[in-house]
């Protein structure tokens, strides 16, 4: 029962790793851009919003957006890869259709 114990102990203790992908995707309309998109998705979902920083909850990962003066940095974290993976392209689709003078926008997407 001990070493039931333990290992439930050790399971608990070490958090697990979600998968993760970031961009930085180059605009000068970074907070606009952030702020339309949250705006969009506050209507169904959890959004946390201030001038330079966005976060959407999605039922299987989050969305973290950081407006800068020339970069939007895109964080994704989710429960599994193939959630992460879809929610890149929901957010690349869903940011070119606001910056649609920029558009396509470049996302440079790590990990996932």
């Amino acid at each position: 029962m001990r070493d039931l114990t333990r290992l439930v102990a050790s399971k608990i203790e070490r958090p697990l790793s979600m998968p993760i992908a970031k961009a930085s995707v180059p605009t000068a309309n970074a907070a606009k851009y952030m702020q339309q998109l949250c705006k969009h998705w506050s209507h169904k979902l959890e959004v946390d919003l201030s001038e330079q920083r966005g976060v959407v909850r999605f039922p299987s990962a989050v969305a973290t957006f950081d407006a800068r003066a020339d970069v939007l940095q895109v964080t994704i974290e989710g429960e599994e890869s193939e959630a992460v993976e879809r929610l890149q392209g929901v957010v690349a689709s869903h940011l070119d259709r606001f910056a649609f003078r920029e558009a396509p926008l470049r996302f440079d997407w790590q990990g996932g």
